[in-house]
């Protein structure tokens, strides 16, 4: 690739770490630091609509490979986690973590190479104009097929925007896609005013007038809405602080330890918010208690750990939530299996519904494409766990409740089903100790929040280490607990019964995106080329 200038490397490495900006680095995310997704993909649209050294168009497979490398680093930088993740709790050498970590930015930097190849091949056929204008089609229908086809959305350009209450408006409608398509059509004006319309008809005043407009328009969108979210129940959500993987301590508590300390914190939570500014009435029994995805190895099938579910259950007179393991079948060699549970236990102690988990941790729960990790060896041989086959409701009082694991929060396709088939609160379940303190658990909390917007639902979450939280339906935090530390807190939430267009149709305005691009791939190899 001796024909691709220097200049258009720089630049694809530059988009790249102007898309690690707008996200989570360490922490929550300032809002001047949201501002750089409006204009983080102008250089890399600059580098493959430019030339090469012999100036001609670049061919598509030149487009590809300078989309590889800005999406290789923009993973490097965005999922630097999982470096983090595998060798401090995974107990991984550090070598070997430190290769996961470049095989899954080289696997899922693909997409970014995918998306740029399309847009090398529509350039083939088409002016730099037209292929700007189909562009923003092209990135949503990219980051549908990393949902469907890897199974990996995580960090999709639209969570960018979870604070912006004007942007998210539209996320009722076409899910986290839609925002991630105003997104990019806004990178696109400015590239217009670089390559603008030649003669006397040349749209390049109004459209920098447009991108002005609506810069300042989205930018602006961080306020309160008009309408109230109304808190009429109580939930007691549990943080139990527990030691993850490598960093578990040597001597753990006993299983009846932890029953009994858990038990006292469902019991007395040591923080009440977000209580008074609602209509819920803060003496009354609580709705529900949760207690989050965590490694305490409870089992399913433990007369003990059942009989003191039930004690938590009828000595609190509400219903309980609880993360446990259970006996999946056996494979054809043998091999036993495992779920990821979440199990209901109603306020009279019986156990009244169970939720495995559907979408596993990737190197977590399981290792995916086993075979091209052979270099560590047998360490990630312990990872027995399969998917569940059934989404499942909770009900209790005539009230119905969904539950999600950890993970499963970046699937909104999945998440909405709950809601769908008549969740009227969702409560996410989650062990964010695996990622210690570094981007994830603050990325993962925006996804849950743009469940909550998308479905128009309060969102419950309780977590292992934090961020344990109440989310209303507009994605805003409205109670929350301090990281790191033991404990439980009661929140305010609402039940809510109204449908969103996107609770009820889905991925729809993404298949759109998808099919538009498909078509105007197929006319780019119709007719004739664009000349240079």
């Amino acid at each position: 690739m001796r024909t691709i200038p220097l200049r258009l490397w720089t630049l694809a490495i530059l988009s790249s770490l102007l898309q690690v900006l707008p996200f989570p680095i360490s922490g929550p995310v300032p809002s001047w630091r949201r501002v750089f997704c409006w204009f983080c993909l102008v250089p890399l649209l600059m580098a493959l609509l430019g030339k090469d050294t012999h100036g001609n168009r670049l061919k598509p497979a030149q487009t590809a490979l300078l989309g590889y490398i800005c999406g290789f680093f923009w993973y490097m930088g965005n999922c630097y986690w999982v470096y983090r993740t595998m060798h401090l709790y995974g107990g991984i050498p550090s070598v070997a973590a430190f290769g996961i970590l470049v095989l899954f930015s080289l696997y899922v930097g693909l997409y970014h190479g995918l998306f740029s190849w399309l847009v090398g091949l529509l350039h083939r056929k088409f002016s730099p104009q037209t292929v700007l204008w189909i562009v923003p089609f092209v990135w949503v229908g990219v980051e549908f097929a990393r949902a469907r086809i890897t199974g990996f959305p995580w960090d999709l350009l639209g969570y960018t925007q979870v604070d912006n209450l004007t942007v998210t408006r539209l996320a009722p409608w076409t899910g986290v896609f839609g925002l991630s398509f105003v997104i990019v059509l806004v990178n696109i004006l400015w590239v217009s005013r670089i390559f603008p319309r030649q003669g006397k008809n040349s749209y390049a005043g109004p459209i920098f007038a447009a991108v002005l407009t609506i810069v300042t328009t989205l930018v602006a969108g961080h306020g309160s809405p008009s309408a109230s979210s109304e808190a009429t129940a109580r939930a007691v959500l549990l943080q139990e602080n527990l030691g993850i993987g490598a960093e578990a301590p040597a001597t753990p508590e006993t299983e009846p330890q932890m029953l009994a300390s858990f038990t006292d914190l469902s019991l007395h939570p040591q923080f009440t918010l977000g209580i008074h500014g609602g209509t819920a009435n803060s003496s009354s029994t609580p709705d529900m208690i949760a207690w989050p995805e965590a490694p305490t190895a409870f089992r399913d099938g433990d007369p003990y750990f059942l009989q003191a579910m039930g004690e938590v259950a009828r000595r609190s007179g509400t219903s309980v939530i609880v993360n446990d393991i259970s006996l999946a079948p056996r494979d054809s060699d043998g091999l036993g299996h495992v779920y990821n549970s979440s199990t209901f236990f109603a306020a009279d102690g019986s156990r009244a519904g169970r939720y495995d988990k559907m979408h596993l941790v990737p190197f977590g729960e399981y290792t995916p494409y086993k075979p091209l990790f052979f270099f560590v060896g047998h360490l990630l041989d312990d990872l027995l766990f399969v998917p569940g086959l059934q989404r499942s409701l909770f009900e209790t009082r005539g009230k119905k409740y969904g539950v999600f694991i950890c993970y499963e929060s970046i699937f909104g396709d999945d998440i909405r089903r709950f809601v769908d088939d008549g969740s009227q609160v969702l409560v996410n379940i989650s062990d964010d100790g695996w990622y210690g303190d570094t981007s994830a658990p603050w990325e993962h909390l925006d996804m849950v929040r743009m469940r909550a917007i998308e479905n128009n639902r309060w969102v419950l979450r309780a977590t292992n280490t934090g961020l344990t939280a109440a989310i209303d339906p507009y994605g805003r935090i409205t109670a929350s607990m301090p990281r790191h530390i033991r404990g439980s807190i009661e929140v305010a939430f609402g039940y809510r019964e109204e449908l969103t267009f996107y609770t009820r149709h889905g991925d729809w305005f993404a298949w759109i995106c998808a099919l538009v691009s498909a078509a105007m791939l197929a006319m780019s190899f119709m007719g004739r080329r664009a000349v240079n």
